[in-house]
């Protein structure tokens, strides 16, 4: 071989040797040993330490989730980094957290509680981010095509709410916040009503941060009159409150408990008025905190999105957060917003593995969901699916894929089902004015 064959031949060796080296290095080379695919950054936000709702556990939740999967290998060999932020209750919180999450180049937003849709979704929208498995909270988780619920929000809850009021309750009084998002809860409330030709529920608006609500408590036990009336409360982590001044009205008002002998089974009736809420409102962690089996809730109608927390379908979540977040007393398997956050890595665990890349983009994650992936959340709700045709297209809420709801009542202290299985309020919702 001759010297400059030789000098030629050496350098070729180098320079593809030295390039496999740094190919591998940075683990571009599907299937090399070693290699490995790029960390999937999300953020989950939602309000802790406010006068309003907090859902902490959230946040909480997602953390453990991460903990979990990066465990296990991560997500189709991405490790999960969860950031999170305290949306604050208000407009400006939630858009700069929609901003922090277009500035640290997330791919999607996961598993969040915010009323403030106008705040956060522009942000996410114009930076092409996707909404997954939002509260439901907020109309523009209903709305915006970059959002994705894994439940009916508020809409579903309120329909289906009345549906389960109206086989039991002559009159109703509804107890909700006076902001935008509780205007609309009324209409959707009547509209379950009018399933049993009933004739509408009282309105009446409250400050969804008072300390006290004895004027609007006197006024719905009032409207809901003695015989078989209902109050129904929807204000977030104050129906507690609310129901406490509304155990205390005074002289023909006082405490007072009697069977209900209903369908129900075993609703209270406080001076001949029962109780309701719906989940998120009322919650077990709520009924533990005030009594358990001796809480005002006793009794008390309840309208869920998921299984009781106690069905068996929730098992492989609790296991998660026993190994995970035992020490961590903001994540409670009862609590409906660990639940939806859950349910919303569910969805961007299959969705991922569904891309099979090793780059995981925001783009991909929203156009695998536009175009038709199917979702098992091993029947904590109906396979779940964004396609056009998926669509509920109810006014004000389109893009309800899964309107389907559960009908609770608190046994014992113990919120258990009322009646088996889901009932489906999409028709109720379209009917909704």
């Amino acid at each position: 071989m001759t010297g400059r064959r030789l000098t030629s031949l050496l350098a070729y060796v180098t320079t593809a040797t030295a390039g496999a080296a740094l190919l591998a290095g940075c683990g571009v080379i599907p299937g090399a040993t070693g290699g490995s695919r790029e960390p999937v950054t999300v953020m989950t936000w939602a309000p802790d330490g406010t006068r309003a709702t907090n859902m902490p556990g959230m946040p909480a939740m997602a953390q453990a989730y991460a903990r979990w999967i990066n465990s296990t290998g991560g997500i189709d060999g991405h490790e999960l980094r969860i950031l999170t932020c305290n949306e604050q209750n208000t407009s400006a919180g939630a858009a700069a957290c929609a901003r922090r999450a277009v500035r640290e180049d997330v791919v999607a937003v996961v598993g969040s509680y915010s009323q403030n849709g106008r705040g956060f979704m522009a942000p996410l929208e114009a930076a092409g981010i996707p909404y997954v498995g939002g509260y439901g909270i907020s109309e523009d988780e209903f709305t915006s095509p970059l959002s994705y619920p894994v439940n009916g929000g508020q809409a579903s809850l309120m329909a289906g709410h009345g549906m389960q009021l109206a086989e039991s309750c002559r009159k109703v009084s509804l107890v909700r916040p006076d902001t935008i998002a509780g205007d609309k809860l009324p209409a959707l409330l009547d509209s379950g009503l009018r399933t049993s030709r009933h004739g509408g529920a009282t309105d009446i608006p409250a400050l969804e941060d008072a300390a006290e609500y004895t004027q609007q408590a006197g006024r719905a036990r009032s409207k809901a009159g003695r015989e078989d009336g209902c109050v129904a409360a929807v204000l977030g982590e104050r129906t507690q409150t609310f129901f406490d001044s509304f155990r205390r009205l005074p002289a023909n008002g006082s405490p007072a408990t009697e069977d209900g002998g209903d369908g129900g089974g075993d609703a209270k009736k406080t001076s001949g008025v029962r109780i309701s809420s719906v989940l998120g409102s009322v919650s077990q962690p709520v009924i533990d905190r005030t009594g358990g089996a001796r809480s005002p809730f006793e009794g008390a109608y309840v309208t869920g999105w998921y299984p009781e927390a106690d069905d068996p379908r929730w098992e492989p979540m609790r296991k998660v957060i026993q190994e995970h977040a035992f020490a961590d007393n903001r994540v409670d398997p009862s609590d409906a917003g660990v639940q939806t956050t859950w349910i919303a890595y569910t969805v961007l665990k299959q969705v991922i593995e569904s891309l099979d890349t090793d780059s995981i983009e925001a783009s991909a994650v929203s156009h695998a969901l536009d175009q038709g992936v199917r979702i098992d959340t091993g029947g904590l709700t109906p396979e779940l699916r964004w396609h056009y045709e998926d669509m509920l297209g109810a006014p004000g809420f389109p893009r309800i894929v899964n309107h389907e709801v559960t009908f609770q009542v608190v046994r014992q202290g113990r919120l258990v089902a009322q009646k088996p299985g889901f009932v489906d309020v999409g028709e109720t919702v379209l009917s909704a004015p």
